[in-house]
């Protein structure tokens, strides 16, 4: 996710920003800027892409001299990674300036209405359409003292999406405005002076007095004073909070790990995942990125999901949803296999390459190969300008922001979310109908809620992993949509515990791996109600009567299953396709929890290398 840095007061501002911008560095970036507001009150912005210290040379340079400005760190999105597309954006002949982290939705239909009216645009942006947009409804508020709130105000009105933003304007040389919805800000109160950031990190070295601003919420700041409004433009009354953590605590939001800071993300990241790209009157999905006409849709006979490791696991939802709601045949084909084995791939395949980085050595060359094959190729990864979303002819952005844990938590969740989305846009075209269609993503959007319950079981899966901890190997059970689970959650206890695990489908157990069953052994089996439940159940029945102990996964209300369980622990019900995305959280804490209490590095874990760029 991006950073935002804001200062007003008495001190030099550029020093400030830059040090912010650095301490911002943790949440991953791609290119930076800042901008001050110069004591003859013009504009000075600088950015750069890549590292601070790029920024940091060109601003030596400059030299920028002023008590007020902003600053961020740009995580792409809309738009590659190019000079012209880094934060500040400018508008309204370069007095007004912003910055911004979030997406606005509607910026294309924003876009062209301001084109039409004679707007040049310089980015390929979604910020800078906000610009344009504050800078237009400013138009005949210069001279009134809330002018500037205003116009952010009746901007804001126009924009669906979310965004944490900070306004400066030349006109306005004592005063910032910020704003939030969806996207996090926080106001740090020094003496005579005011921080704005997007996290608390940036701000401790100066004060622990902050406010956080609410959704909704608009603040007038200068060096004196804070005020709130709400976005009808009524004061909000504020409580100022004192921030207990130290620095190094602030940069994972108070969480221990990054890890568990990324497992606790994935409410808000999925929602970034399928936000704008449901239609409900329609009851269907539509991804854009995938740059195929209705007829090319049609004409597709076969679907490949190329992918390494947790990749490959959504990958495998993915197969169960193509085939189920599009009536494609799927199949998932690990990377380092594929072009190897003379794969058959001919102009009616789609060929989806997964990857966190869009930079794995091993599903890049299969990218290729593939596109040798005459195949359709596209891409769905996390990190924009990566060289497989360069090289493929179109795909989507996961937007899970980055992911600094080596072990994937909130990519997993939002690859499968997005390969669930083109399966309800290839189904709504060939054999779904609209009342599944609309039941499905009506039941999408209920996931980040349902997330947030299971996220407030933390210490009882934290207890269970304590009675498990020592066992030197785990099986994973499941079955259907839920096998892919199983496999997912017995690689992460592997990756950051170093306990032998492995995911099996509930009836293999008796085609051999039943045989190392023990009172020592733990299997860890999903039961959640669906149309394989009773299937499970004798799968588990299998299990308990070898003297295994059980913990079960299984779903809110199922009173019965605790007669065989040694542990459970519930999760929301939710439409079967959709259970990957709440139960492989639990498998994810369960993992963490165990590694932790191990006294392993679950961020870094042995062995191990976030992005694998060799073959």
């Amino acid at each position: 996710m991006c950073g935002i840095i804001g200062y007003i007061g008495h001190q030099d501002t550029s020093p400030i920003l830059i040090k912010g911008l650095r301490k911002l560095e943790y949440r991953g970036y791609d290119s930076a800027g800042i901008a001050v507001l110069s004591r003859n009150q013009e504009i000075v912005r600088v950015r750069a892409i890549g590292k601070v210290d790029n920024l940091a040379e060109k601003v030596k340079a400059v030299q920028p001299d002023g008590h007020v400005g902003i600053a961020h760190t740009r995580w792409a999105t809309h738009g590659g990674v190019t000079e012209e597309n880094a934060h500040p954006h400018v508008a309204g002949d370069g007095k007004l300036v912003l910055v911004h982290n979030g997406i606005i939705e509607n910026y294309r239909e924003l876009k062209q209405d301001l084109v039409a009216l004679g707007t040049v645009f310089t980015s390929e942006t979604d910020t800078e359409v906000l610009a344009h947009l504050i800078a237009l409804q400013y138009v005949g508020q210069e001279h009134t003292a809330n002018g500037l709130r205003n116009a952010v105000i009746r901007a804001l009105a126009e924009v669906r999406g979310t965004y944490g933003i900070v306004v400066m304007h030349a006109d306005f040389p004592d005063q910032l405005i910020a704003a939030r919805m969806g996207s996090p800000l926080v106001i740090g109160i020094g003496e005579g002076e005011h921080y704005i950031a997007s996290d608390p990190t940036p701000i401790l070295s100066y004060t622990k007095d902050v406010v956080y601003l609410d959704d909704g919420e608009v603040a007038e700041i200068t060096a004196e004073k804070l005020t709130t409004f709400n976005l009808k433009d009524q004061q909000v009354l504020k409580a100022v909070e004192t921030i207990e953590w130290d620095e190094a605590t602030a940069e994972k939001a108070g969480f221990p790990h990054f890890m568990l800071k990324e497992i606790h993300d994935q409410p808000t990241v999925i929602a970034d995942a399928f936000r704008g790209r449901i239609n409900m009157t329609d009851g269907t999905s539509y991804l854009g990125g995938l740059n195929m006409t209705e007829a090319q849709m049609h004409s597709i006979e076969r679907i490949v999901l190329i992918a390494c490791g947790t990749a490959s696991y959504a990958g495998m939802v993915g197969k169960y949803a193509f085939e189920r709601l599009a009536g494609i045949p799927t199949e998932v084909d690990v990377a380092s296999e594929f072009r190897y084995r003379d794969p058959i791939i001919d102009n009616k395949t789609l060929v989806f390459a997964i990857s966190q980085s869009g930079e794995t050595a091993d599903t890049l060359a299969a990218v290729r190969e593939a596109k040798r094959k005459g195949a359709y190729v596209r891409g769905i990864v996390n990190v924009v300008g990566s060289t497989i979303a360069r090289e493929t002819d179109g795909g989507t952005y996961i937007h899970a922001g980055p992911e600094l844990a080596v072990a994937s938590t909130k990519a997993y969740t939002n690859m499968a979310t997005v390969l669930l989305l083109y399966a309800i846009q290839f189904g709504r075209l060939k054999r779904l109908n609209h009342a599944t269609g609309v039941r499905l993503l009506t039941a999408l959007q209920e996931i980040p809620e349902k997330m947030k319950l299971i996220l407030a079981q933390s210490d009882a899966i934290k207890q269970i992993a304590n009675k498990y901890k020592d066992a030197h190997d785990m099986y994973f059970l499941g079955r259907g949509i839920n096998y892919p689970v199983a496999l997912e959650g017995s690689l992460k206890l592997k990756e950051i515990s170093y306990i032998h695990a492995e995911g099996y489908p509930g009836g293999e157990m008796k085609h051999g791996p039943i045989a190392l069953l023990s009172p020592e052994f733990p299997v860890f089996a999903i039961v959640t109600k669906n149309q394989l439940y009773e299937k499970m159940k004798s799968n588990v029945e299998e299990v308990k009567a070898r003297g295994a102990k059980l913990i079960l996964l299984a779903t809110e209300g199922d009173e019965e299953i605790k007669q065989l369980a040694d542990d459970v622990i519930f999760v929301p019900e939710t439409m079967e396709l959709l259970e990957p995305l709440l139960n492989t959280v639990v498998t994810q804490l369960f993992a963490y929890h165990t590694a932790t209490l191990l006294g392993r590095d679950v961020d870094r874990p042995r062995n191990l290398a976030k992005s694998v760029t060799v073959e």
